[in-house]
């Protein structure tokens, strides 16, 4: 098994699969988000559901405060 880390891998779609990954991730819970679903992880090989935090579409960001 190669040692060496992901980032010096000769194939550049491996090299670059983490940060696909985590944008991947970052969608997921953006989506998760929206649709009020939760989001099953692995954590230490614990099975965790999380649920986002739901979106607050009343409050207008462009109002001074």
């Amino acid at each position: 098994m190669n040692k060496q880390p992901i980032e010096q891998a000769r194939d550049r779609d491996l090299r670059l699969s983490q940060v696909a990954l985590q944008r991947a991730a970052q969608r997921a819970h953006e989506l998760a988000k929206t649709t009020g679903t939760t989001i099953v992880v692995s954590r230490d090989g614990v099975i965790e559901h999380l649920r986002p935090e739901p979106r607050d579409d009343t409050t207008d960001d462009t109002t001074p405060k």
